[in-house]
């Protein structure tokens, strides 16, 4: 408290300049979007509170749909229309088509500013990891670990009261697709020692990665990072220790594969060919080399990773706070088995094969999505010129944040019940596809994710197995089938915003054979 105080004396003493304040801004005679009363130097960082999507989208319904804001130095516009969006995503896109350059790292494709660095790097990534044949050649992979993931809920669950923390398994199942398979190369020998330092090293840096340091907004602040909260010596150790376990992945990939690391050709579809080797045939050995590759692989863990297991839960809480609705998903995912097993000799098991007969499934997916996007604000886009949005001015190397969650929660679009988990105004065309700008979980334009096809396989054939191989309820007979408790949907804000409380359940295994295939009719 004494602390808080006096800090705060000291900002209101504080005499600042009117280029910490902000000038009008004026473009060619267009004003700023409206803004809120700030404080001198911390601007409108107070305003934020624990969950900044919806303290924005508080402020917009207030102000503006576009509204203007000072985060300590760093001049920032929040669209939360989806004209807003489609303006600066379509119209406007190679103006709004940057990144900022952030303190925690801005590698890769995900967090790099527009140029040829990224250029280069999102055509490796979608010419050789993410295009239609790559992810048709690891169904096998994600086949195994979907029944990994069943098998390990199996086994958390074998006690008398079956009681699994299902939170916990699907961060497992998320991490060992992406970490330590697809990317890496898990069958190739990167040890099950060497996967957990990856998994805990990179779930250091997620965190990391959801923090906004002091100096990045208030220079003068730093001080609060290396003294307070300790963040910079964090992140330094975190970046340290991954950047050790890479050196040695990269090692290990040219001491094991020294044809390709030469730059010999091979085909795409090869299943033993990893990530990281498709990133030795295209950057080659130098030490700038290494960097970008390692820039690129963490870029590609965190977008994968994040969204894989962020989906999974939410959908999972709300199947469970929506019990008809869960009926519903097993009758249909059952029924297609049942279907099938006979003549396609999957044992039972949900297969990718399945998938295009589950369109509740998929809507289940994409309200999941409208509801809960991974990245409500999506990543920071910074503007490469002077430009303008909805009328308003936006000013050369302004940060935009697209709010996709107050956008996909819009009632004007979505109607009076949009909070509410049911399927409205979905067609059956690709999630990328859509012609409004209402529903954009990945983003769109130039900066959209280019990895929604990578990703929708996994992400579906999961969340099918989990309610194909279980009863689910809460514990203690207190599920909302007997509609007595629900999942606490409280959220927690980070990288993405996730359940605050793990997702703690009891699973009951389907026994197919015992209700002849019918499921939950």
């Amino acid at each position: 408290m004494v602390f808080t105080a006096l800090l705060a004396g000291i900002l209101l003493l504080l005499l600042v300049s009117k280029k910490l304040t902000g000038s009008n801004g004026r473009i060619s005679g267009l004003p700023l979007p409206p803004s809120p009363p700030g404080l001198p130097v911390l601007g409108h960082l107070h305003l934020l509170g624990p969950l900044p999507h919806r303290s924005l989208r508080d402020l917009a319904a207030k102000y503006s749909p576009v509204i203007h804001l000072r985060l300590g130095r760093v001049p920032t516009v929040v669209a939360c229309s989806a004209a807003a969006a489609e303006e600066a995503m379509k119209a406007r896109d190679l103006a709004f088509a940057s990144r900022p350059r952030l303190a925690m790292g801005s590698g890769g494709i995900g967090f790099a500013p527009y140029g040829e660095h990224w250029r280069q790097a999102r055509r490796v990534c979608v010419t050789h990891f993410l295009c239609p044949r790559r992810v048709a050649s690891l169904a096998r992979l994600r086949r195994q670990e979907a029944a990994a993931l069943v098998a390990r809920i199996r086994r958390a669950g074998a006690g008398d009261e079956g009681i699994v923390t299902l939170s916990d398994s699907l961060i497992v199942y998320s991490n060992t697709v992406v970490i330590s398979r697809a990317v890496f190369g898990g069958d190739k020998g990167f040890s099950e020692q060497g996967g957990d330092r990856m998994r805990k090293a990179f779930a250091e840096i997620e965190e990391l990665l959801g923090t906004a340091p002091m100096a990045e907004t208030v220079p003068w602040l730093r001080w609060v990072d290396v003294l307070v909260t300790g963040l910079e010596a964090k992140t330094r150790r975190a970046f340290q220790e991954m950047d050790a376990l890479l050196d040695r992945v990269i090692t290990d990939h040219r001491q094991k594969r020294p044809r390709q690391a030469a730059g010999a050709e091979e085909d795409d579809d090869d299943e033993d060919r990893d990530f990281v080797d498709v990133l030795l045939e295209e950057y080659g050995g130098s030490s700038e080399a290494e960097g970008a590759m390692k820039g690129v692989i963490l870029d590609m863990l965190a977008a994968a990773t994040d969204s894989t297991f962020t989906l999974l839960e939410w959908a999972m809480a709300e199947l469970i706070n929506h019990p008809d609705k869960m009926l519903k998903l097993q009758h249909e995912i059952r029924h297609a088995v049942a279907r099938s097993s006979g003549s396609a000799g999957d044992g039972g098991a949900v297969t990718e094969g399945h998938l295009p007969e589950l369109p509740y499934l998929k809507a289940v997916v994409r309200e999941t999505l409208r509801l809960h996007p991974p990245t409500p604000l999506l990543l920071p886009r910074e503007t490469r010129q002077d430009t303008e949005l909805q009328g308003y001015a936006v000013p050369k190397g302004t940060r935009v944040l697209v709010h996709v969650w107050a956008i996909a929660r819009d009632p004007a679009i979505w109607g009076a019940d949009a909070e509410e988990f049911r399927f409205l105004g979905y067609d059956d065309g690709d999630l990328l596809q859509k012609k409004d700008f209402a529903f954009l979980p990945f983003g769109a334009g130039r900066r959209g994710c280019p990895g929604v096809g990578f990703a929708m396989p996994s992400n579906e054939l999961a969340l099918a197995s989990l309610v194909y191989s279980f009863d689910w309820e809460l514990p203690h007979g207190d599920g909302a089938g007997g509609g007595k408790k629900k999942v606490d949907m409280s959220e927690l804000h980070g990288l993405s915003v996730r359940l605050k409380t793990p997702l703690l359940l009891v699973a009951r295994p389907y026994d197919a054979g015992s209700r002849g295939g019918q499921g939950a009719a």
